[in-house]
């Protein structure tokens, strides 16, 4: 018989590569969407006649029971969320009601319909924001500084709750940043390389950024969902930080992005206040000791070849 999962955020980068590995581990795949007049399906178009699409919302808890209900899962992936920073400002309660409220909701549905169902909160290293110790670990104390990494250390802790109180085998993947062709134009990395390829073509002159001395740990979305899956497999659940180690400036993304295109950055990138965030969060980078022990992971994409395969990518969708 095969397994059942079940994914919130389906729809995202981080959904529809995760879809990708479980349809591959021969699951067969429900993804949970918000019903809304313009539905953004296009990173699982390839693979949408392979899955089961389910309406259902984290503001809803009757929603969320009802779709446990009649599919049964026995792994449920909770990737939904108001996922970007920048918003989380303009947004503070949306972002506490889905990124925060929502986990308790889905874990509470969990325990009213079937509490043997294994679940996997997606966590961010967005929670130690203002960094207490490089780099930063499963024990590292949070301190965000943005409404959406306060939302996500609620999430964290609900999550850690609900398996205390209620023996639920529940894990979170606090995920450093991860990229890919795949993610949102919002997101700097995809900015980047957008950017690049636009101006390669003519189409742009400039590329307006915040912060460039800002330093992230980035790695390749479809190496970290692996991690997710890895962590239900397990027979106790855990906390796992899931990054690459290194850490790089927005300066130096520009550097390698642009000069994947043959082009010099300082030509083209102009620094706009506008983009700096209220409170900025200066070096993240994660251990991920833990998960290269207990779940045997590693990540296979590197930085450099990260952006370039991005780059490549965003040249080839314009050339389209």
């Amino acid at each position: 018989m095969a397994k059942r999962a079940l994914i919130t955020g389906i729809t995202g980068q981080d959904g529809s590569y995760l879809a990708e590995h479980l349809l591959a581990e021969g699951y067969e795949v429900i993804g949970v969407m918000r019903r809304s007049s313009t539905v953004n399906i296009e990173r699982i178009s390839h693979i949408q006649d392979r899955l089961t699409l389910l309406s259902g919302d984290l503001m809803d808890e009757v929603s969320l029971i009802n779709v446990l209900r009649d599919c049964r899962p026995h792994e449920v992936y909770n990737l939904a969320a108001q996922s970007f920073v920048q918003a989380s400002w303009s947004q503070p309660v949306l972002t506490g009601e889905t990124t925060a409220l929502g986990v308790t909701r889905m874990l509470d549905a969990i325990r009213i319909i079937d509490p043997e169902i294994r679940f996997y909160q997606a966590s961010s290293s967005e929670m130690f924001g203002r960094v207490q110790a490089v780099p930063q670990d499963e024990n590292t104390p949070f301190y965000p500084r943005s409404p959406y990494g306060v939302a996500k250390v609620y999430g964290h802790w609900i999550t850690v709750n609900y398996r205390e109180s209620y023996g639920l085998h529940a894990s979170s993947g606090i995920l450093f940043n991860h990229e890919s062709p795949r993610r949102g134009l919002e997101f700097v990395t995809r900015k980047v390389t957008n950017g690049v390829a636009r101006i390669k073509n003519g189409l742009d002159t400039e590329l307006r950024l915040g912060n460039l001395e800002a330093h992230r740990d980035w790695g390749y979305a479809a190496d970290y969902v692996r991690a997710m899956w890895a962590m239900l497999q397990r027979d106790t659940p855990d906390d796992f930080v899931i990054a690459t180690g290194e850490t790089h400036s927005v300066r130096e993304l520009c550097e390698v992005a642009f000069a994947a295109a043959g082009l010099n950055y300082e030509e083209f990138v102009v620094v706009d206040p506008v983009f700096f965030r209220p409170a900025e969060v200066d070096l993240l980078v994660g251990d991920s000791s833990k998960a290269h022990r207990l779940l045997g992971w590693k990540c296979d994409v590197d930085f450099y070849g990260l952006v370039e395969m991005m780059v490549a990518a965003d040249l080839q969708a314009l050339q389209r």
